[in-house]
């Protein structure tokens, strides 16, 4: 089950597609899944990227505080404030891969500049948009976000600047791809938000940003592109959550 984003922007969609590539083997097995709530479930025809287990999935998800993680980059700092209540499944298995060095020396390999979608997003080892961590685990949306002004069909929903939230391939296929907004974006409601980025990532993020997005070959000439790689390489140098009992 591959991973790979998808424009489908246009429209205010933010997508990881699945290409399914089971052997017999694997189309066999079943899957491991933890027996906690969270059920976080191996994805056996979309391998970690990196090696890394499955998160703890303890009889009761801590779903109190907030988890402060310390994430260095090539452009910055990018302070992550991860809210357990908001998503406490999701912030388990992010800490978990953090603990791990999962997201150490990765690229975040997607930055968009739609007028209504201005994103970072990482969290891809192979920084091809197509890697995860060889799990899934279901939503958390979003109840709270105000509605996009203008949507004639009222589902919209306004990601606000500084928001943190999980990038997927659809319905519960969460794995380790995020995105952080640097600018007001306009999207159906259907990505888990798990925290908020702080002040000086948002400076790291508006630097990023303001280097623009390097042209491919489907770029025509004479134009700007909007969606694809940073001309100012982001990369997760360390990301290192801020606690004693993370897990």
């Amino acid at each position: 089950m591959k991973r790979v984003l998808v424009t489908a922007l246009a429209v205010g969609a933010l997508f990881a597609a699945v290409t399914p590539a089971a052997t017999a083997a694997t189309a066999t097995a079943p899957p491991k899944v933890t027996h906690g709530p969270c059920q976080y479930t191996e994805t056996p025809d979309d391998p970690a990227v990196r090696p890394v287990s499955l998160p703890p999935d303890p009889r009761h998800t801590p779903d109190h505080g907030k988890v402060d993680v310390l994430v260095s980059t090539s452009q910055g700092s990018l302070p992550l404030r991860l809210d357990r209540a908001q998503a406490p499944c999701t912030v388990q298995s992010f800490v978990h891969l953090a603990t791990q060095r999962y997201f150490d020396f990765t690229t975040c390999h997607r930055l968009t500049a739609y007028p209504t979608l201005k994103v970072l997003q990482c969290g891809d080892p192979s920084a091809t948009g197509e890697g995860g961590p060889g799990y899934k685990f279901g939503d958390e949306l979003p109840t709270t976000l105000p509605p996009a002004p203008n949507d004639p069909t009222g589902q919209r929903r306004i990601y606000s600047r500084g928001l943190l939230a999980m990038a997927n391939a659809g319905p519960d296929t969460n794995g380790s791809q995020f995105f952080v907004v640097y600018g007001d974006s306009t999207l159906l409601p259907n990505y888990t938000v798990f925290g908020t980025v702080g002040a000086p990532g948002l400076r790291t993020l508006d630097k990023v940003a303001a280097g623009g997005i390097k042209p491919d070959a489907d770029t025509p000439p004479g134009t700007t592109p909007v969606d694809g790689t940073p001309v100012r390489t982001t990369e997760l140098r360390h990301v290192l959550p801020l606690c004693l009992f993370c897990g």
